[in-house]
């Protein structure tokens, strides 16, 4: 009998102790908290003259008349982690906790950047939205989200809960859901409490306060919640502002329709692909220029404009994104002919040696004209870079990961003397062109492309 009721008893305890992970309570979960004490040890202060300090675990921050925005920062750089913290904001500021942030001298003169837990006291109500700082402003906002705008307490502690855990972000404000999003832009950073800047006749003294700053970084499955929001994506997606500021996407993740070989009237038949992640790929050949799949380029033509490109090289690999193309210019061998912003690994291609002007074959350099700088801020091989080009009335820059890295005028002397002086010289008004296709190039390496964005200028 005893046997009996044990076997029938044995399926119900393997459910109860197999069937989920017991919840850990709040006490048994190894916090580091990143305020304690009176003294800001750990913090450092960037951006503008706004003045922190911190009294028993409390970090306030207070406005300054006409300075820029001011970040109080962690001296700890972090990637994957949980953090949570409470805030109390005046009902006239704007403030925000910047996660996965930078400051490098590179970009924009040492300008904080990144992802922003936004801080959003008005009417509007989008605290807990995501807001990308000196980059691509709002990801996500909470005008679609009615619960998560009324989940902030004004004039009152609220606390936010914040994991960001591979490509995946995800923000709760007093327990209510309010973003999630995927992108992967940028992997680590700085943690920031903002200061918002004022000017004009706001008066100067508002405070922000923030506690219980909190983090943590192993085990984070452990500790991971369910969120109740469908994902945001910015993969291959237009963002808010890139919506208001007109930019069309090239290339959705899924169709080549806007796009056909630069000698064919259709879209290759092989060689260039398209993953089931939103990659559009030209696969590795043997490295000769433009002898398997060949080129290709867009179906419209393009005058002044703004170009946004994501790449990723593999080892070795040698690529570029052409503009003011004319593919009538070249039938024969070799690539269509136009101005091209180079995409090559410098340290193995020997491309980056070669080149009548001296480095003009390098990674975002005009090829075989103008070399980038040098001190160019380029991701490792295997990494994703984002270029950018921006040409309008004759003004020309390259952009390598939000860097300008160079800037010509297309139609100077001086960029005459240049063509002279290169590979173009028998190819007659070479780059002067008042509208062309843009081109993605296959030089036999593998190379992906992501987030093919343009707006007419």
């Amino acid at each position: 009998m005893l046997k009996n009721i044990f076997c029938l008893l044995l399926p119900l305890l393997f459910v109860v102790s197999c069937g989920s992970a017991p919840q850990t309570s709040e006490t048994e979960v190894p916090w580091k908290n990143l305020t304690v004490g009176n003294d800001l040890a750990g913090w450092t202060s960037l951006g503008g003259d706004a003045t922190y300090k911190m009294e028993d675990g409390v970090v306030t921050g207070t406005t300054v008349s006409n300075t820029p925005n001011t970040f109080l920062t962690t001296d700890e750089m972090y990637g994957d982690f949980i953090l949570e913290l409470d805030f109390q904001v005046d009902p006239s500021m704007n403030s925000g906790v910047q996660f996965r942030s930078n400051s490098l001298p590179t970009y924009q003169n040492g300008r904080v950047h990144g992802y922003q837990m936004e801080i959003d006291p008005s009417k509007r109500a989008w605290s807990g939205g995501i807001f990308d700082e000196g980059r691509r402003k709002w990801l996500v906002n909470l005008k679609d989200n009615p619960a998560g705008q009324a989940a902030f307490k004004q004039n009152e502690w609220n606390t936010y809960r914040l994991e960001a855990i591979g490509d995946s972000i995800r923000i709760w404000l007093n327990g209510v859901p309010t973003a999630h999003l995927v992108d992967d832009m940028t992997a680590e950073g700085f943690i920031g409490l903002q200061v918002h800047s004022i000017h004009g006749d706001k008066e100067p003294g508002t405070e922000i306060k923030w506690r219980n700053v909190k983090i943590l970084t192993e085990n984070l499955a452990r500790y991971q919640r369910v969120i109740d929001l469908p994902a945001v994506t910015t993969l291959n997606q237009l963002t808010q502002d890139e919506e208001k500021n007109e930019f069309s996407l090239l290339f959705d993740g899924q169709s080549t329709d806007q796009w056909r070989g630069a000698k064919l009237t259709d879209f290759p038949a092989g060689g260039w692909s398209v993953s089931d992640k939103g990659v559009l790929s030209i696969a590795a050949s043997g490295g000769a220029e433009s002898a398997a799949a060949g080129d290709i380029v867009t179906k419209k033509k393009y005058g002044n404009f703004e170009l946004l490109v994501d790449f990723r090289l593999s080892e070795g690999a040698n690529s570029g994104i052409k503009y003011y193309v004319d593919t009538e210019m070249n039938q024969g061998a070799g690539s269509s002919i136009g101005l091209e912003y180079q995409i090559l690994d410098d340290a193995v291609h020997p491309d980056a040696k070669l080149g009548n002007h001296e480095g003009s074959r390098t990674l975002a350099s005009v090829y075989d004209l103008i070399q980038a700088d040098p001190n160019k801020p380029a991701n490792p091989i295997g990494e994703w870079n984002q270029a950018r080009i921006v040409s309008n009335e004759g003004k020309v820059q390259h952009f390598l990961n939000g860097t300008e890295v160079l800037s010509y005028d297309r139609f100077s002397p001086e960029f005459e003397q240049l063509v002279k002086e290169s590979k173009y010289v028998d190819w007659d008004g070479f780059g002067q062109l008042k509208e062309g296709h843009i081109l993605l190039q296959d030089h036999g390496d593998l190379v992906d492309y992501r987030n093919l964005k343009i707006r007419a200028l």
